[in-house]
């Protein structure tokens, strides 16, 4: 049920938008338990708007740098987040070729009444 955020420079092609999406995919199915057809990614380029701190904590940052929002239903473990920090870097490494560097993931954690996946219904609420 996770709903992932996913902005990045403009320009990018199409092959790079769907690496992305598909790596926080798997990353987020083999470490925080979410179904791997359970996808509701929005992904946004930014020509301008995306001002980041090319040096905060002491990791340098480039353009390519993307950030990554993902709401999902309280309850991981601090080790299965960072399990899954790791695997989204490890991932965007490998396809598209992003730098581990340049990527920052933030977790907003809810409850099952704050979804509705349609119909105008808390599905997971009984």
């Amino acid at each position: 049920m996770p709903l992932v955020r996913i902005s990045h420079r403009s320009g990018a092609s199409e092959a790079y938008r769907q690496a992305l999406s598909d790596g926080i995919q798997e990353a987020m199915a083999g470490t925080v338990n979410v179904p791997p057809d359970d996808r509701f990614h929005i992904l946004t380029e930014h020509a301008a708007g995306l001002i980041f701190d090319a040096h905060y904590l002491g990791i340098e940052r480039t353009p390519d740098w993307v950030a990554i929002q993902i709401t999902l239903r309280r309850g991981r473990t601090v080790e299965m987040k960072q399990a899954l920090y790791r695997r989204i870097a490890e991932n965007l490494a490998r396809n598209p070729g992003l730098r581990a560097e340049d990527i920052l993931v933030c977790l907003v954690e809810n409850d099952l009444a704050d979804w509705s996946f349609g119909n105008g219904e808390a599905q997971y609420v009984r």
